[in-house]
């Protein structure tokens, strides 16, 4: 596995409240670069294309236009097709995450608790393809 090119994950945490999963995705073969905010994200994107990007799905009633931040990064990450976005969510916002995937291509949606198989599983679909 030396031999193969490193991927690259920028991992979004704005709000939190589970397990840091740094090292899961290092063991996956992944570099991470983690940021606090999709503010922060954008700015990186503009530098960098990640492989990999997981965030958080944080619905946020009071936005007029928009769902979440996440829809910015979502916008953005179309100018980088090879790149794959992993998003958690809370099950009650189920419905409103539906609005996103429909309309942004997410490579995968992994639900709160957030269980580490499932997150090593998706990661290395998105490896494969």
């Amino acid at each position: 596995m030396t031999d193969m090119p490193q991927r690259t994950l920028l991992s979004i945490i704005e709000l939190g409240g589970y397990p840091n999963f740094t090292p899961l995705y290092q063991q996956a073969g992944y570099t991470v670069e983690a940021v606090a905010s999709v503010r922060k994200a954008l700015g990186l994107l503009k530098k960098t294309s990640p492989d990999v990007i997981v965030a958080e799905f944080n619905f946020q009633s009071d936005f007029r236009d928009r769902t979440s931040s996440l829809e910015s990064l979502l916008a953005a990450v179309q100018r980088s097709p090879k790149t794959k976005v992993i998003v958690f969510y809370e099950k009650d916002h189920a419905h409103q995450l539906t609005r996103l995937t429909n309309q942004y291509p997410i490579h995968e949606t992994l639900a709160f608790p957030i269980d580490p198989a499932q997150l090593e599983q998706s990661l290395q679909r998105a490896a494969a393809g």
